[in-house]
């Protein structure tokens, strides 16, 4: 039977794994020098924790304890090892001789920025960048990560290992680069950060919509890099996800269902956050080279200057990604495309677009493009072609509020 004091610590424990696991596995990898190594630690560190706390208290600087309780736990793997393997006797003395921070980084030189960057390596493969950066950095599975790269798990798994691996027999450094260098390497960075934020603001499965741990650390992330790098579409960036966040707590009713943006209560949404993401936009566009972040930015806060839905600038927003098309392809640029039109022109306008998107193939396991499809011919009043979407819709989805969302609109038309 469990005391008191070791549920109190439990709890305690499962706390700082949530808050804190990512930044002390980021110290722990620069220590080390090796993922896998690093990870292994990590875990020893919390199961250490769980046993010594409830006999010895948690101590003053817990954080600081799991990276020293980690970095020693390593150190005598090694050391077991090389009593087989005499060339990691070399390795165990580089760990032990690694200076532990007394603090915790707060400035540009933070341990999980300077992780990104190693994991953001240009030696790396683009896809391999952002899949490692978000399995370690972020500590999503390898389940979310393929679904948001639309790929099978075994194989986004085999890109993390060949990755981790490029970067150890690289020896590729475990730091940010020379200023010479930064804006090279910030595409890759920028768009990490992105999808960061995507699993935090719409959850790609789960029980609930939002993961707000993920959509802050990205925020976090990106003020970050504009402190260190500010360039255009590094505020542009931080403007989208300050403007999108702005919206979330009226984006679900207290009882987690889904509200869509068109029948959000705008008193909701968090003005603190829409003016300092407008302030950055406008930031952005002064600097005059505008990027696919700061035009997704600029339809984001047409979207918090309207009172309401009706009052929305649709026009504008089609302009908008008629031009974030050009400069960023892609076929879900062009869905969102085709929705602001279904707006500016009428649905039966927006259905021969996501029609044709359709028809090539390349959304087709994409349940937006389904439920967006459903909503356009339930508008239309076409409820047999409706329901086949949205049918099609809840096959993929694999998020529970939109599944309900989608149920709704089922019962609704099959009620009619």
């Amino acid at each position: 039977m469990t005391s008191p004091q070791s549920e109190r610590v439990r709890e305690i424990v499962d706390g700082l794994y949530r808050s804190d696991s990512r930044r002390v596995l980021a110290t722990l990898i620069r220590l080390l020098g090796d993922f896998d190594l690093a990870e292994e630690a990590l875990h020893d560190a919390f199961t250490i924790a769980m046993e010594r706390w409830p006999e010895d208290g948690v101590p003053a600087n817990p954080r600081a304890w799991l990276v020293s309780t980690g970095r020693f736990k390593a150190i005598d793997a090694i050391r077991r090892r090389a009593r087989h393997d005499a060339s990691l006797e070399q390795v165990a003395e580089r760990v032990g001789s690694s200076a532990l921070p007394p603090e915790i980084d707060e400035g540009v030189e933070d341990d999980r920025l300077r992780l990104i960057f190693t994991c953001c390596h240009p030696a790396l493969q683009p896809d391999a960048q952002i899949a490692l950066t978000l399995r370690t950095v972020c500590g999503l599975t390898t389940e979310e990560i393929a679904r948001a790269f639309l790929t099978q798990p075994p194989t986004l798994a085999q890109r993390i290992v060949r990755a981790k691996a490029k970067i150890r027999d690289a020896g590729i450094p475990y730091e940010v680069p020379a200023p010479g260098d930064l804006p090279e390497r910030l595409d890759a960075v920028l768009h990490v950060i992105y999808l960061v934020f995507n699993e935090g603001y719409a959850a790609s499965s789960g029980a609930s919509l939002t993961r707000h741990d993920l959509s802050a650390e990205a925020i976090r992330l990106g003020r970050l890099l504009i402190e260190m790098l500010p360039e255009p579409e590094a505020m542009g960036l931080l403007a989208l996800m300050l403007l999108h966040e702005s919206r979330r707590k009226a984006r679900t009713s207290p009882t987690g269902e889904l509200i869509l943006l068109e029948d959000q209560d705008r008193s909701m949404w968090d003005r603190a956050l829409i003016s300092e993401g407008t302030a950055l936009l406008e930031r952005a566009i002064g600097l005059r080279r505008i990027g696919p972040y700061t035009l997704q930015a600029a339809v984001a806060a047409l979207h918090a200057e309207a009172a309401n839905a009706a009052e929305t600038d649709w026009a504008q927003i089609v302009a908008f990604y008629n031009v974030l098309f050009r400069a960023d392809p892609s076929p879900v640029v062009e869905l969102n495309r085709a929705a602001a039109v279904a707006m500016r022109d009428g649905p039966e306008a927006g259905l021969t677009l996501i029609d044709a998107l359709l028809s090539r193939g390349e959304l087709t396991d994409y349940p937006h493009a389904h439920t967006a499809r459903a909503d356009l011919c339930r508008r239309l009043g076409r409820s047999a072609e409706a329901a086949v979407s949205y049918r099609k819709a809840l096959e993929l989805t694999s998020l529970e509020p939109e599944k309900r969302f989608i149920e709704r609109r089922l019962r609704e038309i099959e009620a009619r």
